[in-house]
Parts: C-alpha cells; sequence; structure tokens
C-alpha cells in the first residue's frame, strides 16, 4: 500500500516514542478479547475478597445475570457502528469527500482539513466519524503526495472527541431512561439529558480548543521528504472500485432487490414513527433515536436494497469482536453491583477525592481502565457502578464524573489499538507507522480535557 523513500536518518525522539508504544501493544498486550476475560476472574476475586458476603455461587450467579442484562445494549451499539459505517460509505457520501479533498492541493491543508472534517464526524457519530475519516484519508492520498501514516494518524485524530458527541455510549445511556447502563438514574433516582452533559460548557470548550489546536499542531509534525511514505493511488482507486457492484436485474428476485421505491417507503414511514415518537414522549436523543436516524439515513443514500444490504456487510466484518465483549462486560458490571463492590470501590475513591477535584480524578483513573477496557460501554460498565455513587455521596457534579469517565476514554482510546482497528483497516495501514503521530495527540488532548474539569466543572 505505501512506498518508502530511502532514509538513513537518525530515529528522533518521536520515533524511540512510537518504538515503545509499538513494543507495548503489539508486544506486550493481548487481545481486548482476551482483557475482558482477565477482568472478569479480576473482578471475581476482587468481590470474593472485598465484596461483604460475597460467595462463589453468588459471584457466579451476579456474572450471570449480568451478561443477559446488557444485551440489549450490546446490540444497540453494533448497530450504532453497522449504521455509520453503511452510511459512510454510501455513494453520496463518498462523493461529498471526494469533493472535500479536492479542496486542497498542499500536504498541510491536507492534514489540517483531514482533522477538521474527522473531529466533526465523529463528534457527531463514532461510527460515521471512524470509517468517514478512513474514507476521507484515502481520498486525500490519491491527490496529495504525503506521508500516509501521518495522514491516517490525522484522521484517527478526530475521534478524540467522539465520546464528548451525540453518540457518546455513556452519555446516552444516561440520557435513555430504563438502560441497563444508566447508572446515574439507578443512583440518583433521575437521569441525564445531553443538556447536563455533551451540550455544556465543560464539554464544548475543550471539543473546540482541540478542533482548532490539533490541526495546528499536527502541521509541525510533517514527516521529512527522506522519511516520507506514501500511498500507492492507483491501488487505492482500483480497492475503491470493488466496494459498489450492481446484480443483473435479469429475475423477478433481483428487480425487487434494486426496486428503489422500497427503500423510499421505508424511509418514511422510518421518519413518520420516529416523529410519532417524539411527539408521545418529548424530542430525545437517546441511542434508540441515533441508531434509526442513521439506518434511515444509509437507506436513503443508498436508494436500492441490494446496495444498502452489500454496504451492511461490510460494516459487519469491524463489528465481531464487540460482540464477542460486550456480554463479558455485562457479567463483570453483574459482578460488581450485585456482589457489593461497588460500594466497598466507591468509598475507597471517596477518601482522596474532592466535590472539586472528584471528575478529575475520575478522568485519570478513566484512562487507566481504558488500556483495559477500551470499550465506551464496557468501560462505563466497569467504572460508573462505583464513580457515580462516590459523586453523590461528595455532593460532585454527577454530570462532570459521567463525562470525565468519557473523556479518559477518548483520551485513552489515542493510544488503544482497539478503535484504531477500523480505520488502519479501510485504509490500509498498519498501527506501527502511525502510532508516534498518535502520542502527540493523547498527550495534548489529556491536558485541555484534564484542565477543562479542574477549572470548568460546577459542583452541585
Amino acid at each position: 500500500m505505501s512506498v518508502k523513500i530511502h532514509s538513513e536518518e537518525k530515529q528522533s525522539l518521536l520515533g524511540r516514542a512510537t518504538a515503545f508504544f509499538v513494543y507495548l501493544f503489539e508486544k506486550v498486550m493481548p487481545d481486548p478479547f482476551v482483557f475482558a476475560v482477565i477482568l472478569t476472574f479480576l473482578g471475581a476475586l476482587l468481590a470474593l475478597w472485598f465484596a461483604p458476603n460475597a460467595t462463589l455461587p453468588s459471584v457466579a450467579s451476579a456474572w450471570y445475570g449480568g451478561i443477559f442484562a446488557i444485551f440489549a445494549f450490546a446490540f444497540q451499539m453494533v448497530l450504532m457502528l453497522v449504521a455509520g459505517y453503511a452510511l459512510a460509505i454510501a455513494p453520496p457520501v463518498q462523493r461529498c469527500l471526494a469533493r472535500i479533498a479536492a479542496l486542497v492541493s498542499t500536504p498541510l491543508a491536507a492534514i489540517s482539513l483531514t482533522i477538521v472534517i474527522s473531529m466533526i464526524a465523529s463528534w457527531i457519530n463514532w461510527g460515521l466519524g471512524l470509517v468517514t475519516a478512513a474514507l476521507l484519508a484515502r481520498e486525500m492520498a490519491k491527490r496529495v503526495r504525503l506521508d500516509f501514516g501521518w495522514l491516517v494518524a490525522a484522521a484517527y485524530t478526530g475521534f478524540v472527541i467522539s465520546t464528548e458527541g451525540l453518540s457518546g455510549s455513556i452519555a446516552l445511556s444516561q440520557a435513555t431512561h430504563g438502560s441497563a447502563l444508566n447508572i446515574v438514574e439507578k443512583v440518583a433516582g433521575h437521569g441525564l439529558p445531553l443538556s447536563q452533559t455533551v451540550f455544556t460548557r465543560f464539554n464544548l470548550i475543550p471539543c473546540l480548543v482541540l478542533l482548532i489546536v490539533l490541526p495546528i499542531i499536527f502541521r509541525a509534525l510533517r514527516p521529512t521528504e527522506a522519511n516520507t511514505m506514501v500511498a500507492d493511488p492507483d491501488r487505492l482507486r482500483q480497492e475503491d472500485a470493488q466496494i459498489h457492484t450492481r446484480e443483473r436485474e435479469d429475475t423477478f428476485g433481483s428487480m425487487l432487490d434494486n426496486a428503489w421505491i422500497l427503500n423510499l417507503l421505508l424511509v418514511a414511514f422510518g421518519f413518520f414513527a420516529l416523529i410519532t415518537e417524539w411527539r408521545r414522549t418529548g424530542f430525545a436523543l437517546d441511542l434508540n433515536s441515533v441508531i434509526v436516524m442513521l439506518v434511515l439515513g444509509g437507506l436513503f443514500l443508498h436508494l436500492r436494497p441490494s446496495a444498502y444490504i452489500g454496504a451492511v456487510k461490510h460494516a459487519a466484518r469491524i463489528s465481531g469482536s464487540l460482540i464477542l465483549q460486550y456480554p463479558l462486560y455485562g457479567g463483570l458490571m453483574g459482578i460488581i453491583t450485585t456482589t457489593g463492590l461497588a460500594a466497598v470501590l466507591s468509598k475507597a475513591f471517596i477518601r482522596f477525592s474532592t466535590a472539586h477535584t472528584l471528575p478529575f480524578f475520575t478522568y485519570l483513573t478513566s484512562m487507566i481502565i481504558t488500556l483495559f477496557v477500551p470499550s465506551g460501554g464496557g468501560h462505563w460498565a466497569v467504572q460508573g457502578p462505583f464513580a457515580i455513587p462516590a459523586a453523590q455521596q461528595l455532593h460532585a457534579s454527577l454530570a462532570g464524573t459521567t463525562m470525565a469517565v468519557a473523556m479518559g476514554e477518548s483520551v485513552a482510546n489515542m493510544l488503544q489499538p482497539f478503535w484504531a482497528l477500523p480505520i488502519l483497516a479501510i485504509a490500509g495501514i498498519k498501527m506501527r507507522r502511525m502510532l508516534g503521530f498518535m502520542v502527540v495527540t493523547f498527550a495534548v488532548s489529556a491536558i485541555v480535557f484534564g484542565l477543562a474539569l479542574l477549572f470548568l466543572v460546577p459542583t452541585q
């Protein structure tokens, strides 16, 4: 996919940092599913050791119940990823990305524009952002000669504000009444609408700062000409041509498969149902409504049923690992909450926190947990049950503590390969090449979000 120009230059500090993280993630850390298994047994052992009246049968029962309690949420998250992917690879969206890529002609302009578009798309929907960023990077690489690893890193950088956006699973689950992961509702008796989490100054201001700062910083990270690895534009064009194929309409069944009227009728009926539901319950962007809008948008833009089915098949290829991990995280949540371990952990959390500092310490803890639980919903299942009770007892901001977990998740994802895998697969590049650039994204975003949690979050 890439062509490297020969170089004998001495490895830079950034290059040595890249080598360290490559060793850490590729040589030491196992697959995320294996981490989920390890955490399951670690949670069981902690419950048996610290939780009051916990026994092996009670821990096993709590784990079993937790698995099935999270099934609905797990399917919602898989649907969100698949629907977002299918929407992003629709021909109109791809043509739009091609026009955007045609706006620039220099490497620096391509990098800045890629980050801005990626961040906006990721804030709207994390699945849409991942795929849009990858496809935009491919379009940029067809037109501008620049280092492909630098470009793909810029594309993935946009994901740093994904959990703070409209599709962040942590914020959405707290806004969804009755959700298995609405821990705020379970603890405080009420949920948190997006107006108290996503649309707040302590969330929007750092997102805006990163939208301005990161494109500028990334321009300074341009590799030297000797170290530049460029993509093969002809191969990129050939691969894109294979995504969209149309079956011959030589049978009645194939004619139905390509009947655009069916998609339009379903889209019209779906929007009617969505509006009817909003009239009944009031307008709210929760998991269900976001998923429905993504599906309807994909159906409309692909137009033909067979085209949308093909897009969904491509999308399903990157969701398999989530299907395996969410049940394990649900079981872990069951252990932590049912056995009383969450109460024990929340008391330990309170010892070194105040109402003012709890969101910040929650944020730091979240970054560590993300390295082991790289899934927003699964992460919240682990940390939420002890972070929210601590906030309730200290009279700290429930919304600030909730978004602190989300912010720590997004920042640590810059060094966690789990969510980078889809964008790497679509772009056709290895993690090794872009990790060095992601260290910079991690450091800058960690500082910006940390300061926001310390100085912008109000106490209750």
